[in-house]
């Protein structure tokens, strides 16, 4: 019986699941801030080529 309850105490693997999700959301917003970030740089860039080149 009192391992049992020392099972449902336990919230050990609870809280590596929930610092595991924290940490997939965190990277998928990275993902998606460098992604758009990205598309934005190429066009400051190819904008600045296409300047110099006149």
């Amino acid at each position: 019986m009192q391992f049992v309850r020392k099972m449902l105490k336990n919230e050990k693997g609870a809280t590596a699941i929930e610092y595991g999700l924290i940490a997939a959301l965190i990277a998928v917003a990275a993902i998606g801030a460098m992604t758009s970030l990205g598309g934005n740089l190429k066009n400051t860039f190819n904008s600045v080529s296409d300047n110099l080149d006149q």
